[in-house]
C-alpha cells in the first residue's frame, strides 16, 4: 500500500498507526515576502511543523521571509550547520560533517512525518534550485507523501531588477557556481550566450577573473540581495571583492536583447580579426573559446560550407565566397576590422594547417593592415579526429603532407613523401583527391611501396563527423585511387602500426609509443 494511502483498521478491529504526516518542500522566493506564491503562504498556514536551515549564528533567511505567516500553533525546527566554510575536525572532513548533519536533520523530520504531522520545509529561492531542502528530499521523499512548492529563483529577481532579458529566440543560458575552478567558468562563459553566476562572495576574485579572461567581463552586471533589504546592482567591473556577499549573482544577459556594449571592442580603436577552427564538422568539434568568438562576432567571414556550420545570430552579417578566394577572404576581413568590426574568419579543422590563418596573417603582414589585431584559435584537425576514429594511428611520431598540387609542385611533394617514408612516420595525407587530381594518390602509393611493406594499414577517413561518416583500413597495396576523394583524409601507417580485429568485429589502429632500438 502507498504511503499516501489512508491507514484503515485491521481485520480484527483494531486501529493500525495513523497515516504518516505529508512532506512540503516550500519555495519563498527570493526574498521579497509579497514574491511568495499564494500555494506557499497556503501550505505554510496549515503545517503543523517548519522547518528551516541556517548557520550557527541561529539566523535564518528563511525564517524571515515567511516570519507574517507563522504562529505560535507551529512547532519549529531549526535545522544549524555545524558548519559554513569554515574548516572542521570532522573524521570525514567537510563532505562528512554535512552529511552526519543531513543525516540527523532528516531523522528529526520523519519523526514528525512518522506521528502523522504535516512538515514544511521552507526555502529561499526555489526548493530544487541549490536549495538546503533537496537534500531532506532525497533522504524523505520516497518514504513519505511529497510535495515542491516552486519559488521565484534569484535569477529571476536578478534579471528583473536588472531589467535586462536573460535569454531570447535560440539562444543559450547557462547558469554556474561560482566555486568551479577558473578554468572551467572561463570556458563555460566563454562558450555560452548568456550567463548568470551564483555563489559569489569569496569566489568572486576567480568569477571576475574568469569573466575577463572569456571577454564578458563588459557585458556582466552585479546584483546582490535582489528584492531584500540591501539591495544593490551595478557593473561587474566596478565592484570591490572585499564587499560581496554570499547572496549575489553576476548576470550576463542576452545579447540578443542587450548588445555589448562598445567598451567590448578592442581598446585600440580598432576592430579585430579572429580566425576560428570550427573542427572537421558540427557543434560537438568546436572548442569553448571559438564558440565564444564566433559568438560575439559581428562579421563571419568564410567559406561557404564552413560558415553554414555556424548558427545564424541576429545582427551578425555573413560574408560566404567560393573556396579558392582565400586571400581575398582575409583581405575583406582585414577591411572590416580595419573600419572597426570585430570579425571571425571561419576556417574547418584547425586554421593552421592548411587552412585560412596563413592566407589572413599573410595578408595581415602588408603595409595597410599591420596595425590590425589578428588572433588565431586552434581547432580540432582532421587527422586527430580520424586517426581517434580508428584507434590511435597517430601514437608515435608523424607527419602532415598535402597531396595537392596546386600551391606547391608534385615534385616537392614526391620528395617530402620519400623523406617522411624513409624516415619511418606515420603520415596523413590531406586533399588526396577531387575531380580534377586523380592521379595523384596512385603515385603516392607507389612511392610509399618503396619504403613500406604491401599490409602496411591505410585508413581512409572520409567525412568525419558528418552524416556520411565511413572509416576503412585496407593494405596500402591494396589502396585504390577510386575510393578517395577531396572529402576524404588517409592515414598511412609506419613500420610499426598495428591493426587488430577486436572481439566484436571492430579494427583498430594504433602505432605504439615505444620505438625498437637498431
Amino acid at each position: 500500500m502507498s504511503v499516501s494511502e489512508q491507514q484503515a483498521p485491521g481485520n480484527d478491529g483494531t486501529p493500525r498507526a495513523a497515516a504518516p504526516g505529508r512532506l512540503y518542500g516550500v519555495g519563498l522566493g527570493p526574498g521579497d515576502p509579497s514574491l511568495m506564491t499564494v500555494r506557499a503562504v497556503q501550505v505554510i498556514g496549515e503545517a503543523d511543523v517548519i522547518a528551516y536551515h541556517s548557520a550557527r549564528h541561529g539566523r535564518s533567511i528563511a525564517r524571515a521571509i515567511a516570519a507574517e505567516h507563522l504562529t505560535a500553533d507551529h512547532i519549529e525546527e531549526a535545522l544549524v550547520y555545524p558548519v559554513t566554510t569554515e574548516s572542521t575536525d570532522h573524521p570525514g572532513g567537510y563532505r562528512g560533517a554535512l552529511d552526519e548533519f543531513y543525516e540527523a536533520a532528516a531523522a528529526r523530520l520523519a519523526a514528525h512525518l512518522d506521528a502523522g504531522r504535516t512538515v514544511a520545509v521552507i526555502s529561499e529561492g526555489d526548493p530544487l534550485f541549490y536549495g538546503s531542502y533537496q537534500h531532506m528530499h532525497k533522504r524523505l521523499a520516497d518514504r513519505y507523501p511529497t510535495e515542491v512548492i516552486p519559488g521565484v529563483t534569484s535569477i529571476s529577481a536578478a534579471a528583473a531588477r536588472l531589467g535586462r532579458p536573460l535569454a531570447e529566440a535560440d539562444e543559450v543560458l547557462t547558469i554556474l557556481p561560482g566555486t568551479l575552478p577558473e578554468e572551467e567558468l572561463t570556458a563555460r562563459l566563454a562558450s555560452t550566450d548568456a550567463a548568470v553566476v551564483m555563489k559569489l562572495g569569496r569566489t568572486f576574485p576567480t568569477v571576475r577573473r574568469a569573466m575577463e579572461r572569456a571577454g564578458r567581463l563588459p557585458e556582466a552586471h552585479y546584483v546582490e540581495r535582489a528584492t531584500m533589504s540591501g539591495e544593490r546592482t551595478d557593473k561587474l567591473a566596478d565592484i570591490d571583492a572585499d564587499t560581496v556577499p554570499y547572496f549575489s549573482v553576476t548576470v550576463v544577459p542576452s545579447r540578443i536583447a542587450s548588445p555589448p556594449p562598445p567598451e567590448a571592442a578592442p581598446p585600440s580603436g580598432t576592430g579585430e580579426v579572429v580566425v576560428v577552427g570550427t573542427g572537421p564538422a558540427g557543434p560537438l568539434w568546436l572548442t569553448p573559446e571559438s564558440r565564444g568568438a564566433l559568438a560575439s562576432a559581428e562579421d563571419l567571414v568564410g567559406y561557404t560550407t564552413y560558415l553554414d556550420r555556424v548558427p545564424r545570430r541576429p545582427g551578425q552579417r555573413r560574408h560566404a565566397s567560393d573556396n579558392k578566394v582565400e586571400s581575398e577572404r582575409a583581405e575583406l576581413a582585414l577591411d572590416l576590422a580595419r573600419r572597426g568590426r570585430r570579425v571571425a574568419v571561419v576556417s574547418g579543422g584547425d586554421p593552421g594547417i592548411f587552412a585560412m590563418a596563413t592566407a589572413v596573417l599573410e595578408v595581415a603582414a602588408q603595409d595597410p593592415y599591420r596595425a590590425i589585431p589578428v588572433r588565431v584559435l586552434p581547432g580540432v584537425t582532421a587527422a586527430n579526429a580520424a586517426a581517434a576514429r580508428a584507434g590511435a594511428p597517430l601514437g608515435h611520431d608523424y607527419a602532415v603532407i598535402s597531396l595537392s598540387d596546386r600551391l606547391k609542385p608534385w615534385e616537392v611533394i614526391a620528395e617530402r613523401l620519400h623523406a617522411a617514408a624513409g624516415a619511418d612516420l606515420a603520415l596523413a595525407l590531406y586533399n588526396p583527391g577531387s575531380r580534377t587530381r586523380t592521379w595523384q594518390v596512385g603515385k603516392a602509393r607507389e612511392l610509399l611501396l618503396e619504403h613500406r611493406a604491401p599490409d602496411t594499414p591505410v585508413i581512409l577517413a572520409r567525412d568525419i563527423g558528418g552524416p556520411e561518416e565511413s572509416v576503412r583500413t585496407v593494405r596500402l597495396a591494396d589502396l585504390d585511387p577510386h575510393q578517395v576523394d577531396m572529402r576524404t583524409l588517409l592515414i598511412v601507417g609506419s613500420s610499426q602500426t598495428q591493426a587488430v580485429r577486436r572481439d566484436d568485429g571492430t579494427e583498430v589502429v594504433w602505432t605504439p609509443r615505444r620505438y625498437p632500438e637498431g
